[in-house]
């Protein structure tokens, strides 16, 4: 049985939170939907202390952010974004239109039909998360949407010039300086200013989060990306205290709600990386955020066996699970609940999050049981279609569909298959309502 060496936050706690957070984004989408534009405005100044005549950048404004960039600057951020578009048209490369005869004269298919809009959220308040501008508005743009808009709040007072050049070279076609609750509400219901959005994609804070989930089904939404989790399986074998510990900091220094846990088999193992995250905290720059979040939501967890870690993984289902034991493909074969998986010492999930190629917009909250990361799938609607080319096959289904109407007592649907099969069969069908069953409804 595993032991837990330390806990974070509990359920009751994690959830007080989330109700609070709750009822400010309720709040605050009522009042976007009743004021527009106004209220962005107010959110904008009371959230971000920003404020201007207009949140979209106009074109003088990007090309000075992008011609900001050093040479190597733009050098490595053109490197990055090749990355994702690179493996964003694989995937899309492996999503196929169908169409199939099933029976002489039926044809059926489906076509992978892209949104006509998205609007990506990008956030950057506290860092300038210019990757996130890779991940959205280039896997969206692969997937071929045609409108694609993105919102990222402003940092240290201005629109924040790396993220801005990063949406402009990605092929954003519109750029706002937004963030918040206020950016993914207008994108979502649209203001006097901003056109609404099919749908919303990209990571935030709980805030933004719960935007989007209590936006679903207005537009549709990428998954719930909420606070960063990690989850480091590794053992003696396949890793050291300083790597797992660095790799645990190196994650929550995202906020001071970001879980990280490690999850091994041995004890010793477990309690020297505890020293190392120790030690490692009066050194990190970043220390008053990872701290927090160490304390109040870290975890140190050690199993029996590989086999207890496996059912341990998949009960968190984190977003971010790092594998650096004795045999990380173990894990890759047996683990169904994860965000991404990162296999191995020379991997991390910093190379995920900025520039390896695969999407950093992962789920969060356990929704890894249900859904995967954000790719072009996200982006395209899988839509199905039916031919039917002949007389007889019209007929020979039409007799099935009239039989199981009438199983049903669904008069209406069965006299649309009556009627085919009187019009193009050889069989004699009643009208729906007749109080004689046919032969047909007899066979």
């Amino acid at each position: 049985m595993a032991i837990y060496l330390k806990r974070g936050a509990s359920a009751e706690a994690k959830a007080d939170a989330d109700r609070k957070v709750r009822n400010i984004v309720e709040a605050a989408l009522a009042d976007i939907e009743a004021r527009g534009d106004a209220a962005v405005r107010d959110m904008s100044i009371r959230f971000d202390g920003w404020d201007r005549q207009d949140y979209r950048l106009s074109q003088a404004e990007i090309d000075a952010a992008v011609e900001s960039l050093t040479a190597q600057e733009r050098k490595d951020i053109e490197f990055a974004q090749a990355q994702v578009r690179n493996f964003a048209r694989v995937q899309r490369e492996s999503v196929k239109d169908v169409e199939v005869e099933t029976l002489p004269g039926v044809v059926l298919g489906h076509k992978n039909i892209p949104l006509n809009s998205a609007g990506c959220y990008v956030p950057g308040g506290k860092y300038p998360l210019l990757a996130s501008a890779h991940m959205s508005v280039i896997t969206a743009k692969v997937a071929g949407v045609k409108r694609v808009i993105t919102c990222a709040p402003p940092f240290q007072g201005k629109p924040a010039r790396a993220i801005v050049a990063a949406q402009a070279l990605a092929g954003a076609d519109a750029i706002y300086a937004l963030g918040g609750i206020q950016a993914v509400g207008a994108m979502a219901l649209g203001t006097e200013s901003i056109d609404p959005v099919d749908i919303l994609v990209g990571p935030g804070n709980a805030f933004v989060a719960e935007a989007k989930r209590q936006l679903y089904g207005r537009v549709g939404i990428d998954l719930f990306a909420g606070p960063t989790e990690t989850l480091i399986i590794a053992d003696e074998i396949g890793c050291d205290p300083e790597m797992a510990a660095t790799d645990i900091l190196g994650q929550v220094e995202h906020g001071p709600d970001s879980p990280g846990v490690l999850l091994t088999n041995s004890e010793k193992f477990a309690r020297e990386t505890m020293a190392e995250i120790e030690r490692l905290l009066q050194i990190l720059p970043t220390a008053d955020h990872a701290r927090k979040a160490w304390e109040a939501f870290g975890e140190v967890i050690v199993a029996e066996s590989y086999e207890e870690m496996v059912a341990i993984a998949d009960e968190i289902a984190s977003e971010h699970v790092q594998v650096m034991t004795a045999d990380p493909d173990y894990f890759l074969n047996t683990m169904t609940n994860y965000g991404a998986l990162f296999l191995g010492q020379r991997t991390n999930v910093s190379f995920g999050d900025k520039v390896i190629g695969t999407n950093h917009t992962l789920p969060t909250k356990k929704a890894a049981r249900y859904t995967g990361g954000l790719w072009v799938g996200k982006f395209l609607k899988t839509c199905t279609y039916q031919k039917v080319l002949t007389d007889e096959a019209s007929a020979l289904i039409g007799e099935y569909c009239s039989r199981l109407c009438a199983l049903e007592g669904f008069a209406g649907h069965g006299e649309q298959a009556n009627l085919r099969v009187r019009r193009f069969g050889q069989r004699n069908v009643p009208y729906a309502g007749q109080a004689e069953p046919s032969e047909l409804t007899r066979a």
